[in-house]
């Protein structure tokens, strides 16, 4: 075991953090303050299911057990999940996951103790403890990705409600017919809004940038956007516009002091986040102008991962001082 110190130079303990996502998985050793010591990534065969990622899981925890010797593990999942029992509750990327005992199964794999949460629930804690708000509190923090999920941290706690209820910002509705906030600020529905670009406007700036490449056309309306293309700026305004509806909820219901967007959406960087905190100047009422910040995640894609270790540690801890 390779010993490991704190910033003051005292020897702590180990932990370990697992992401499961719809296309990434990531396994990590680091310490209970959030510190990641080391990484296996590996990439999701979506044909082979819940059962392809749970040997990839096994992969990443015989690289690191005997190396880091942890204490227990955190697992950030994306989909519901109680917290509680460590059960999936449903799953929306992958077939195999629903019902699934993850936090037992992952024990009994791994010998440790294993506690399963929401993956953005995770990265929210870790953005609260370890990224954009750390001198925050309380904290909210979206991800914008495949679909929209969010998570509530008070006083450096994830918040959970009843189960199976979350911070489920993705679900909220946006209109009388019916359509929620993933229909508008989900990576595929920015996808779906750039392939229309292409069909109706091939020879955009746009529309060039992506040439043939299918899937993930989000990822290239920050460059357009940068050089004005009047194709991207629209879409970057109507998902500005409609996630700053969704965060009007947000600041009327929590007063959160800060809101961190995160996932891969949130790589457009600071025109999205700007257009976001000028959107939602017009939709929260006057008493609450200016008394939540926007801001970009500082931690990217090792949110999930610092508040898994995060997670783990203060769950050991709690669980420790209050055996029977």
């Amino acid at each position: 075991m390779e010993t490991i110190r704190d910033v003051t130079g005292a020897t702590t303990s180990s932990f370990i953090a697992v992401e499961i996502g719809g296309t990434k998985l990531q396994v990590c050793a680091g310490t209970g303050n959030g510190r990641i010591l080391e990484t296996c990534r590996f990439a999701v065969n979506r044909s082979r299911g819940a059962e392809g990622v749970q040997e990839q899981i096994l992969e990443g925890l015989s690289q690191l057990i005997p190396k880091w010797k942890p204490l227990a593990v955190g697992v950030g999942y994306g989909g519901p999940v109680n917290w509680q029992t460590g059960r999936i509750w449903r799953s929306y990327h992958l077939e195999g996951w629903s019902e699934f005992a993850l936090g037992e199964w992952l024990a009994e794999q791994s010998g440790l103790p294993t506690y399963v949460d929401n993956d953005a629930n995770v990265a929210a804690l870790g953005e609260a403890i370890c990224g954009a708000g750390a001198e925050c509190d309380p904290v909210f923090y979206v991800t914008l990705g495949s679909g929209v999920g969010g998570g509530l941290v008070i006083q450096r706690q994830i918040y959970h409600g009843i189960f199976p209820g979350e911070s489920e910002i993705g679900h909220l509705l946006m209109d009388e017919k019916g359509s929620i906030v993933e229909d508008h600020c989900s990576g595929w529905s920015v996808d779906q809004r750039i392939r229309k670009v292409i069909e109706e406007s091939p020879t955009s700036a746009l529309s060039v940038m992506v040439g043939k490449d299918k899937g993930g056309e989000a990822k290239y309306l920050s460059e357009a956007v940068a050089k004005n293309d009047p194709k991207a700026c629209p879409i970057l305004e109507e998902l500005a516009q409609s996630l700053a509806l969704a965060l009007s909820h947000v600041i009327h219901l929590l007063h959160p002091k800060i809101i961190i967007l995160g996932g891969g959406l949130s790589l457009i960087g600071e025109p999205l986040r700007a257009s976001v905190q000028a959107q939602l100047a017009k939709k929260v009422m006057d008493a609450f102008q200016d008394t939540t910040r926007i801001a970009l995640s500082q931690l990217k894609e090792a949110a999930v991962p610092t508040g898994g270790l995060i997670m783990a540690a203060q769950r050991h801890v709690f669980l420790s001082q209050n055996k029977p």
